[in-house]
């Protein structure tokens, strides 16, 4: 059997497809009978499918670790020098096998969502397993018909592999990916349950509350496995900066951002029944995008650094996500007048699929042809304008409205929820999710346009950095302040009264901070105001150059702001706890033994509620460090120098000796590094060695191996270039990067705010198992926080005292470890 591993492996995921199918009819017969008799039987078939995709997973594995290269996917991302974190990382390291990874997550999900349904939510359970077999059956397609990582090559067996690429054999790429995905494929969960509630048209606060844990678990790992690909570029590609603005980026960013809006207008349908059309559309938008994202990374279609290289499973792609839209968007529709609050009747149903195929059938053909005639663009951008407008009046007064005169002779409905004042946190919500949803519209647009130029006009446009930073950064700093204006106001609306006593504070400091950083920014190297070149002519690109120019102050001072409001909820939070003496239920030896333990204890003890509530403020203050270290970008200093052994250059507050090249070489590459003496304020502070890693199966791709000095201030970062062999000389990059390590702290502080989102309910008189659970949690918690304060303190205080005398590398030396 072994001899035929890949045609073995290859009737598993055959095996898989036959499973699913089946599992996705059985779900669906279980749907259509009321007594639900064949629900047990489509729970068995996902238990069933699930099993053998961990098969399929495990096989793969195996030809990796023992280097079976009849395998084409392993011959090309593995050979025998590579270590077992490696070979097992080269899982998804390629594109054939990173699909079959998804899958695998996806299984995961699946079976922990199969085991979590039990005997909850019958009506939606066999919709949603059979969404999440059908979504299944698609990955399952792909790889039996186009990317089957178990394919052979026509060359034979081969004595050796071509081995992974040297850019992804880093810790970050080992973990990066499968936290990413399990964002992606997390996704899918809430998905499943939106189409199960419009199916059976349950579209009150039940599905809301069964996709809560499923949806902020994903988020969890969205932004986990987006900050963990900063870390990636920032270490390993040696560019200087984190965020490039790379399609890839894009598609993994713009998930998080309408799962963000959903997260937050999911509470308004829990409170209030409102926005229940937002929540099914950044669900089912959510998921396409996931998709979509994935689509751009494998099919080729844009130039990225981290896409696969362009294959013919874009067809694939294309067909499902049109499948989507148009599955989503008809249970949409026929579900109208129960997501707007009109009655239900038959007229209402063909009065919204009406409206939708008038402007499929007439208006999509109308823009199109506009768009490609040899009018002038102005006349052109008027004419779609024109077109909308009365396609829009169309669609709405003389479809809409005649088709559903058969719902005006029924009784009126009860008034539906509205939003009651703007002085509220409905409101607030609204205008957040607008501005996330703007937001990701603008990234969508901007990253799909070379798509569109080349289909277009033959002729592929790239939009920039400059661009996209031009125009997200006032966006991005309305979004946060919304973020704590949100918290000022109470639900429905707000007494003058209560606003006024928790404006003062937060503006106080807005204009504290704002006057503070205006008055000594300068005197300590960060100036209010940083102007740079305009992103383009005209007056809007003087208005955009101007705002960037004051976007250093602003943001310090929206960081002020919301920091406040923060502490003000929390102080709020533990002077009721005081006064109705519930502090006093805190283990005593829990304050005594640091601030931290007390803490966590009384947030983890609060009612569900409330936790997420404070959990969300956790989150919310790791955004505000995390903005704090996106600022530090308007502060950055890049030079490019050629030195000689012996020469200094003065960089900032360092002062830099070159003291000469060295070679090390080992089984797998020959690594020529530059050694470097980091002074800070006269102080030694050690050798740096940035290097070039030049792997012997591949001379002509070296890779760049970045030196590091970090520091809460700054980041000190050098890229060595070309060496001289005779000279000795050598071109270098430097980069004084501000506050860079702000970003990664405030991912931590909000992976810890999202975790106590999900934390489950749990009280100590339920069991001791129970209470020993959550003991253990706030244990682990607490010396998990104080080893990295304690780390990063001891780490500083070792870079600052240290000198070349009795250190030869301080600071971060990026290195490769092979694992050989």
């Amino acid at each position: 059997m072994w001899y035929s591993l890949p045609s073995f492996s290859t009737m598993i995921l055959l095996g898989v497809l036959l499973t699913a199918s089946y599992t996705l009819a059985v779900a669906i017969t279980a749907g259509m009978d009321e007594t639900r008799c064949n629900l047990g039987a489509a729970r068995l078939g996902a238990y069933a499918t699930v099993s053998l995709i961990g098969v399929a997973v495990c096989l793969l594995a195996y030809a990796f670790i023992t280097h079976d290269f009849r395998i084409r996917y392993v011959a090309r991302y593995s050979d025998r020098s590579m270590g077992l974190a490696f070979l097992l990382s080269s899982l998804w390291g390629g594109q054939d096998g990173s699909i079959l990874w998804w899958l695998f997550l996806l299984s995961l999900h699946i079976a922990v969502c199969t085991k979590w349904l039990k005997n909850r939510y019958l009506a939606l359970q066999p919709y949603v397993l059979a969404v999440l077999m059908a979504v299944t059956i698609f990955f399952c397609i792909l790889m039996v018909f186009s990317a089957n990582p178990f394919a052979t090559s026509t060359a034979g067996n081969r004595i050796d592999g071509e081995g992974l690429n040297p850019l992804l054999q880093n810790l970050y790429m080992i973990i990066h990916p499968p936290s990413l995905y399990m964002g992606f494929v997390g996704c899918t969960i809430p998905f499943a349950f939106a189409i199960a509630a419009l199916i059976t048209g349950r579209l009150d606060r039940e599905w809301i509350v069964a996709v809560r844990p499923w949806m902020l678990f994903s988020w969890t790992f969205l932004a986990l496995g987006n900050t963990l690909g900063m870390l990636w570029a920032y270490e390993e590609l040696g560019w200087g900066g984190y965020w490039a603005w790379d399609p890839v980026e894009n598609a993994a960013l713009m998930p998080l951002l309408t799962a963000s809006a959903y997260l937050h207008s999911a509470m308004i349908q829990e409170r209030r029944g409102m926005f229940k059309l937002w929540n099914i559309l950044l669900v089912c938008f959510t998921f396409f995008l996931t998709i979509f994202g994935t689509f751009l990374t494998r099919s080729g279609a844009v130039s990225s650094i981290h896409s696969f290289a362009q294959s013919s499973i874009g067809s694939y792609f294309i067909a499902f996500l049109a499948l989507i839209l148009f599955a989503t968007g008809f249970l949409i529709l026929y579900r109208w007048p129960e997501l707007r609050g009109f009655p239900p009747v038959p007229s209402m149903r063909r009065a919204a699929l009406g409206a939708a195929c008038f402007f499929l059938l007439f208006l999509c053909p109308s823009f199109y042809l506009t768009w490609v005639s040899p009018l002038p663009f102005p006349l052109k951008v008027s004419t779609i304008t024109l077109i909308a407008g009365a396609g829009t009046y169309t669609a709405v007064e003389l479809i809409f409205r005649r088709l559903s005169r058969q719902a005006d002779s029924l009784p009126s409905p009860p008034l539906r929820p509205s939003i009651e004042s703007l002085a509220s946190r409905e409101f607030a919500f609204m205008l957040n999710n607008w501005k996330l949803v703007g937001l990701m519209g603008f990234i969508l647009t901007a990253t799909t346009f070379p798509i569109v130029s080349e289909t277009i006009w033959k002729e592929k446009i790239t939009i920039g950095p400059l661009y996209y930073n031009a125009w997200v950064q006032p966006i991005g700093l309305f979004i946060f302040a919304l973020m704590g204006i949100g918290s000022l106001f109470g639900w429905k609306h707000t007494s003058s009264s209560s606003l006024k006593k928790s404006i003062v504070p937060s503006f106080t400091a807005l204009a504290a901070a704002f006057c503070v950083h205006w008055i000594i920014g300068s005197r300590i190297g960060f100036p209010p105001l940083v102007w740079g070149d305009a992103p383009y002519e005209g007056w809007i690109g003087k208005a955009l150059q101007t705002f960037s120019a004051w976007a250093p102050v602003l943001t310090f001072s929206l960081c002020a702001f919301n920091t406040v409001i923060i502490i003000q909820e929390f102080y709020s939070l533990f002077y009721a706890k005081q006064k109705t003496k519930s502090l006093q239920k805190v283990p005593p030896f829990l304050w005594y033994a640091g601030f931290f333990p007390g803490f966590f204890y009384t947030l983890v003890t609060l009612p569900s509620t409330a936790r997420r509530r404070y959990g969300g403020y956790i989150v919310h203050l790791g955004i505000v460090a995390m903005f704090f270290g996106f600022m530090g970008s308007s502060w950055n200093i890049v030079r490019e120098v050629s030195l000689s052994p012996g020469e200094t250059y003065p960089f900032g507050r360092y002062e830099l000796e070159y003291k000469g090249p060295h070679i090390e070489v080992d089984e797998t590459k020959r690594m020529v590094f530059a050694d470097i003496s980091v002074k800070k304020k006269g102080v030694p502070q050690g050798i740096l060695q940035p290097a070039k890693f030049i792997f012997h199966k591949m001379p002509d791709s070296p890779t760049t191996e970045v030196a590091m000095l970090h520091s809460l201030h700054d980041d000190l970062y050098i890229v060595v270039g070309m060496i001289s062999p005779q000279t000795k000389q050598a071109n270098f990059q430097f980069h004084l990067n501000p506050l860079v390590s702000w970003i990664w702290i405030g991912c931590f502080i909000l992976m810890v705010g999202s975790t106590l989102c999900m934390w489950p309910d749990a009280q100590w008189a339920e069991s001791r198992r129970a209470a020993f659970a959550r003991g253990g949690f706030i244990l682990t918690t607490s010396l998990w926080i104080g080893t990295l304060l304690f780390s990063t303190l001891m780490i500083y205080q070792k870079e600052k005292l240290t000198s070349p005398l009795n250190s030869t590398q301080v600071g971060t030396i990026h290195e490769k470890n092979l694992l050989n």
